[in-house]
């Protein structure tokens, strides 16, 4: 048998065929059914023939898209175990309060959205019934991640069951006089229900990943038993565009995480219209997760399909629904009969014949509502399916109406996602189609009622005894507070008594205090290190074989310097997460570390250590989720400032994370100058955060790769380190210090800038008998922060005075603030120092030079900082205008 013409070779020509005559007996079978059947037999059967093959377990290529039906057939669905009529009728209170909590919020104009949860509303109460495991069972419960729009649906239903009153079902979305309900899944703003926040778009999936790849962590590692923990995310099909939905796909296969499940509804609707108007969404999906190793379960058609898909004999339905683009399966689901008859089935002889055998009804039920998302025996078999299957993540492509039972002016409309309330008339019919007993006169107000069966209704009772058979109401949060103890003082005191002549930059000073403080007896193995494929950067490298890099494999191969001391050692119980080159999965695993304490009732003390350049700029939507789900640990931004990691150029040169993380209220910011204000820091920033009485918020330090030598630590000077500024030395404290009556200047400096203003102090006094302080200010943003508070507390008759302004009460002659970064960062104050204030900074891009070139360049050079000094002394007159000439001469600027 001759190869066909212009065949591309592939492996199987670099593989021995050690029986041709076999192999040509095959190929000429398949030519003989194409030749008797037809092509589409035998594709038909190379199908079958290669799904057998997959689920036989043989090493072959999977199939990417399988056709456009159910995975679950209806013969093989399981026996539903519950009372459908029952849930059925909790469902459609669930819809109902829904629609009306929107509607009603709409005439305060603060929206809301209708469209996704009537869509979704099988999917989470089949779910609620019979799947999610409530916080009070064994173990840490089940974690869900509700997609953000459908939480109208989840208030609903937490109303039924009592964890909800109508009054906070009328203040949706009005938060501010207290007892209302945010507009999304929102821990911060109500604790007690929301775990997880999912609404903006992305994060959801990809948390939900990293969660499951956390629970393994923590049961590996033997700090909690996690085997009966699911984490359930419930995402939208037009979600899944966001790159981040997708990122770490790969990762959940590789690790084999059978503890998770995506649920995604597919109404093949987004925001302004169809998800894929020429294409198929459902099928692209399905290409995407099984080429990335998930199994995949379909669930598309109601059972109204049954009898369709028993007709089609010749193939021609299935075929007709792999070919037809969403956009136009939408308009077949809003048009008539005879419209389908021509456009669908008109297609060609077969379909016509079909057709012919099927009433008009049947055609409507199918095409206008019939979707497998919408039927909880179906759903039912799909997630009982997932749970049951080893090896794999699961994600169910469950297809629905975007707008179910809202009535025809919303159902598979492309303007329903902004469409926020239903008229009477539209509630009036929405009421009959879901059979409650609702009364017009309900409505006499020209006021949508809520619906309620009452407390001891059969409908409460059912839901109240099913979530109780599962451990609890859900979703829920919980926190039961365990306070670590403090480390032993023995892992601070290297650095607070400095380095002596030795030098060392602040980064491996932080790397060094937490490889001792995970030396600590009580709290040692809580500590969970997070570098995205940096370690060797920041000196990390000697946490390998101690502490070991987590995988679920252990080490199946003798690394390449096993013979070495500091050798690349991976461990089923590691305790580093080093996660590749993906700054967005770190920070979805600082996530789930940070937020243990919650979750699972187990605090971790995570650090998430990467350049300082992508943090914050790169994963910022991140940090406010970790904000939003009231995460605590410790962000550390190395190689940290504009001008410090020299050579980079551009790209790499960090001025201003700093700024950036100063809009996050839950963000402490810091930018320590010295090895033992590191010490100080991160000493109470365990207190704050695991002691008695934690607060809800994490640490951003940033750290440099600059060697210096470490002074020890001045006496009294903690609370100064800790509220943001305290004065390192005065001017009379040199050894040639200026005259009594020389012009006074305060020179003001956080991270490595506070060498610059060290060496610019000698120079003013060598060189121009000018007396400058200098201070180190650890935090501009606790400075500020304290500040607004006190600002409000005036508004309230109380007077305070901010910690900045008493810190430099009487200190003499201006205030000249320098950093490494954009000079909005030490701004920041500038409004509460009543000295005349001024700043240096790394306004604009980063180049490329060394690290004497690029402060040259940017004018935060010790002889910038003496020029800026004397222009600002010979403002006030303090000093000769001459001098700024010679100076600038002198240093050659």
């Amino acid at each position: 048998m001759s190869d066909p013409v212009g065949k591309l070779p592939s492996e199987l020509d670099q593989l021995p065929d050690r029986d041709t005559e076999e192999t040509a007996e095959w190929a000429a079978s398949l030519d003989a059914v194409a030749q008797a059947a037809g092509t589409r037999r035998a594709e038909y059967l190379l199908r079958r023939t290669l799904q057998h093959a997959e689920a036989a377990g043989l090493a072959l290529p999977k199939l990417l898209e399988t056709d456009y039906v159910n995975t679950i057939p209806t013969s093989a669905e399981p026996e539903f175990p519950g009372d459908e009529a029952m849930e059925a009728k909790i469902t459609a209170w669930n819809r109902w309060n829904a629609a009306a909590m929107v509607t009603r919020g709409s005439k305060y104009g603060v929206g809301g959205h209708i469209a996704t949860f009537a869509s979704a509303a099988w999917l989470y109460e089949t779910g609620f019934q019979h799947f999610f495991r409530g916080k009070e069972a064994d173990g840490s419960g089940d974690q869900l991640y509700i997609q953000g729009h459908a939480s109208p649906g989840i208030y609903a239903r937490a109303f039924l069951d009592g964890r909800i009153s109508e009054q906070q079902l009328d203040n949706f979305r009005q938060e501010s006089g207290g007892n209302g309900l945010p507009s999304y899944p929102h821990p911060r703003r109500l604790p007690w229900l929301w775990e997880f926040p999912t609404v903006s778009m992305g994060l959801g999936p990809l948390s939900a990943i990293y969660q499951a790849r956390f629970n393994r962590y923590l049961q590996n590692r033997n700090i909690k038993d996690t085997a009966n923990s699911h984490v359930w995310a419930f995402l939208g099909d037009g979600e899944m565009d966001e790159p981040e939905s997708t990122a770490a796909l790969a990762l959940a296969s590789r690790e084999q995480l059978d503890n998770l499940t995506f649920v995604i509804n597919c109404n093949l609707q987004r925001l302004d219209g169809p998800v894929r108007a020429n294409f198929r969404v459902v099928q692209e999906l399905e290409a995407q997760f099984r080429g990335a190793g998930w199994n995949v379960i379909k669930t598309l058609w109601g059972s109204a399909w049954d009898e369709l898909f028993q007709l089609d004999t010749t193939g021609a339905l299935v075929r007709r629904l792999r070919e037809v683009p969403d956009a136009q399966f939408q308009t077949y689901a809003t048009r008539d009969v005879a419209y389908i008859r021509q456009h669908f089935f008109g297609a060609n002889a077969e379909l016509v014949a079909l057709g012919a055998l099927l009433s008009d009804a049947k055609i409507a039920e199918c095409f206008h509502t019939s979707r497998g998302g919408h039927e909880p025996r179906k759903v039912y078999a799909a997630y009982k399916a997932a749970l049951e299957h080893k090896g794999a993540p699961t994600v169910i492509l469950a297809q629905t109406v975007k707008g179910y039972t809202l009535g025809a002016g919303f159902e598979s409309k492309n303007a329903n996602h902004q469409m926020k309330k239903l008229t009477i008339d539209e509630f009036k019919s929405m009421r009959d189609k879901l059979d409650l007993p609702i009364p017009d006169s309900a409505f006499a107000d020209g006021k949508v009622p809520y619906g309620h069966p009452g407390a001891n209704s059969p409908e409460v009772q059912y839901l109240s005894e099913r979530r109780a058979a599962l451990g609890g109401p859900a979703p829920a949060r919980k926190v039961h507070h365990v306070a670590l103890p403090a480390p032993a003082e023995r892992s601070f005191a290297p650095l607070l008594k400095g380095s002596g002549k030795q030098e060392m930059a602040t980064t491996m000073a932080f790397v060094r205090l937490v490889k001792d403080l995970m030396r600590d007896k009580e709290t040692g193995k809580r500590w969970v290190p997070i570098v995205p494929d940096e370690a060797r950067t920041f000196g990390m490298e000697s946490l390998f074989p101690s502490a070991g890099i987590y995988s679920p494999l252990g080490q199946t191969y003798e690394p390449v310097d096993r013979d070495q001391l500091m050798y690349y050692k991976e461990a089923k119980d590691g305790q580093i997460l080093n996660e590749g080159i993906t700054e967005a999965g770190a920070m979805a695993d600082f996530i789930a570390a940070c937020t243990s304490y919650a979750t699972h009732g187990e605090p971790m003390i995570p650090f998430y250590i990467f350049y300082s350049m992508f943090g914050w700029q790169r994963t910022a939507d991140q940090m406010w989720q970790l904000a939003d789900q009231l995460g605590k640990g410790f962000i550390v931004g190395a190689t940290a400032g504009r001008t410090t990691l020299t050579g980079e150029g551009l790209q790499h040169a960090d001025g201003h994370s700093h700024l950036i993380a100063s809009t996050n209220p839950a963000s402490l910011n810091y930018d320590p100058a010295f090895a033992y204000e590191i010490a100080v820091i991160v000493k109470d920033g365990l207190r704050r955060m695991y002691g008695e009485t934690p607060e809800d918020v994490f640490y951003y330090l940033t750290v440099y790769n600059e060697p210096k030598v470490q002074p020890a630590m001045p006496e009294g000077v903690e609370e100064g380190i800790l509220k943001g500024l305290y004065r390192f030395n005065q001017a009379s404290d040199l050894e040639n210090a200026p005259a009594a009556d020389a012009a006074k200047i305060q020179l003001m400096a956080s991270g490595t800038a506070i060498h610059w203003i060290l060496e610019a102090q000698a120079l003013l006094a060598a060189d121009w008998n000018v007396a400058a302080d200098v201070w180190s200010a650890t935090s501009w943003g606790e400075l500020r922060r304290d500040a607004l508070e006190c600002d409000e507390a005036l508004l309230r008759g109380e007077v305070r005075t901010p910690y900045v302004t008493r810190a430099l009460e009487g200190a003499q002659g201006p205030v000249l603030a320098v950093s490494d970064w954009m000079r909005q960062v030490p701004d920041q104050i500038s409004q509460w120092v009543e000295q005349d204030y001024t700043s240096l900074g790394t306004d604009g891009f980063g180049l490329s030079d060394t690290r004497e070139g690029a402060r040259r360049h940017f004018g935060v050079d010790a002889q910038s900082i003496v020029v800026a000094a004397l222009a600002q002394l010979a403002r006030r007159g303090e000093v000769p205008a001459s001098a700024v000439k010679e100076a600038r001469e002198r240093y050659g600027l």
